[in-house]
């Protein structure tokens, strides 16, 4: 993966695939934006280890990134969390979304009272990712556990539709990477809405378990 000069507009990432394969590289390219940077971030993955995404959402809060985040693709489980942290979310109608609870597996034999210890700590864990994810999409928290229990597709004009992201037309979308001055054509209070094209709507590696969402 290559990245843009300044002069060419903001920075590049792809999240593709597994979000755990990936967060080194990731980590490592979120870094490399200057705090308060420009980026533009794109997303097909279903997901991976919940503390990754924590990570990555977390780095993009914390370094204040511009992140434009653009699902071309999926954009599902872990993911959804660097992709809620993105200032503006943009989808086309044939994004693809799962919200669903938190799912985790071990892969080694462990004692009785550790697994115990281990239930507790993720379901209080399951609980504040989903309350965290509401506020970064800025929707109430019953929306987002009708959508999560027991789980539910959601297609990118869904996702317009609540608000949570803006919804751009295939034959419209190439504006978006050959004139980046509409990105920045933002609306306080409104996520980012931009004037057209964009049509606004009225689980590391080496952990001895792997998280999912």
């Amino acid at each position: 993966m290559s990245e843009r000069h300044e002069d060419d507009g903001p920075i590049e990432i792809a999240i593709v695939g597994d979000l755990t394969d990936s967060e080194a590289e990731l980590t490592d390219r979120l870094l490399s934006i200057e705090p308060g940077g420009e980026c533009t971030i794109y997303f097909d993955s279903p997901g991976g280890s919940p503390y990754c995404a924590v990570s990555l959402m977390t780095l993009i809060k914390l370094r204040d990134l511009k992140a434009t985040g653009i699902v071309t693709g999926e954009c599902s489980s872990a993911t959804l969390w660097p992709f809620a942290a993105c200032r503006r979310r943009i989808v086309t109608p044939f994004s693809v979304m799962l919200f669903h609870p938190m799912r985790w597996q071990s892969e080694e034999n462990v004692g009785l009272a550790e697994a115990a210890e281990w239930a507790r700590h993720f379901g209080q864990l399951e609980q504040d990712m989903d309350k965290l994810l509401a506020h970064l999409f800025g929707v109430d928290a019953e929306t987002m556990r009708e959508w999560i229990n027991p789980g539910r597709y959601v297609s990118g004009r869904d996702l317009a539709a609540a608000g949570m992201a803006e919804l751009v037309e295939l034959d419209q979308i190439h504006q978006l990477s050959t004139n980046w001055p509409l990105l920045e054509n933002k609306t306080p209070g409104t996520n980012g809405a931009s004037s057209a094209p964009v049509r606004r709507p009225a689980k590391s590696p080496a952990r001895r378990r792997r998280r999912r969402r």
